[in-house]
């Protein structure tokens, strides 16, 4: 196993979410602070927006505002040019659970993901789907049929989006339509089929992968954060493993690639996704790593 320097960006948080490049800095969420941060020349993170409903997927409309994802209103938030935040759209009628993920293509139109069904309350898991957000803010399902819709990249050329499948055991890719929908889902990658089983725990028990968040290199290669096998794992179209990075005693629940040579692997690490533990504890960081293929696509 390749032996690599692990290093601690920031610490001292809830439950760290979203990790994004952007305008030469590292930007995440914190749920449980409800925050959207930016990590500072000195190290340090600064509160940039308070999201009261708590926050999750990041990304830039053309014109520079920064979207949001409020998760447990299913709201997607602008922030304008005040800092003011305001609704760019309510998808109340258009998720099962909480909102969640989400993807802002360079043309503004962003992909929302959500929970399908209420994962922390211990319902039967149910299939959802993902939600395009026009610019101007109207929105409709575009996609049905995932297993907890999570991290999602649009490849370089906007003709394809990546999504992870947290509990499906898979990571699903679509092609990207003239008018932002999408085409039918094919695998990017599988791990074997679970089928509509309700039972979460039947389903962990079957997987092999557990990937939530998600970012592509220029070789065409996905990073995904491999959460309860606690460890960001490299992968190919068809699912050849490429290369792992391992955190345990820690999850890792989402990554990035940035830097200013975009080969900076950002991991958000918390001992599991429980919301009543990490609520009452602050022992979530992002870490960072050195990997040999630089960023690509979006975010």
């Amino acid at each position: 196993m390749k032996q690599r320097e692990v290093a601690t960006v920031v610490d001292g948080f809830t439950y760290l979410e979203g990790p994004r490049w952007h305008q030469g800095a590292l930007w995440f969420v914190d749920f449980y602070t409800c925050g959207v941060y930016r990590v500072t020349p000195g190290g340090g993170a600064e509160k940039i927006v308070h999201v009261e409903h708590q926050p999750s997927g990041l990304g830039w409309l053309p014109d520079g505002r920064m979207l949001v994802v409020s998760m447990k209103d299913r709201k997607v938030l602008r922030q304008e040019a005040d800092g003011r935040l305001v609704v760019h759209a309510d998808l109340w009628d258009l998720c099962e659970g909480h909102a969640n993920d989400m993807v802002v293509a360079p043309n503004g139109n962003a992909y929302v993901g959500n929970f399908g069904f209420d994962l922390m309350g211990g319902a039967p898991h149910q299939k959802t789907g993902l939600v395009l957000v026009s610019p101007d803010g109207s929105a409709k399902v575009v996609a049905q049929g995932l297993h907890f819709p999570n991290g999602m990249v649009v490849t370089p050329d906007g003709r394809t989006l990546i999504v992870n499948e947290l509990f499906g055991n898979r990571i699903s890719q679509f092609d990207i339509l003239a008018d932002g929908a999408l085409g039918p889902r094919r695998d990017f990658a599988s791990f074997g089929d679970l089928g509509d089983e309700p039972d979460l725990g039947k389903r962990l028990e079957k997987a092999r992968i557990y990937p939530d968040g998600l970012t592509l290199d220029a070789s065409g290669a996905v990073w995904f954060a491999d959460t309860l096998n606690k460890r960001a794992v490299r992968i190919a179209e068809g699912g050849e493993i490429l290369d792992t990075v391992e955190t345990t005693p820690e999850g890792v629940f989402a990554v990035a690639l940035g830097g200013d040579d975009g080969k900076t692997l950002f991991m958000c690490a918390a001992p599991d996704w429980d919301e009543a533990q990490r609520k009452a504890a602050r022992e979530a960081r992002m870490l960072a790593t050195r990997v040999s293929v630089g960023h690509a696509g979006t975010p």
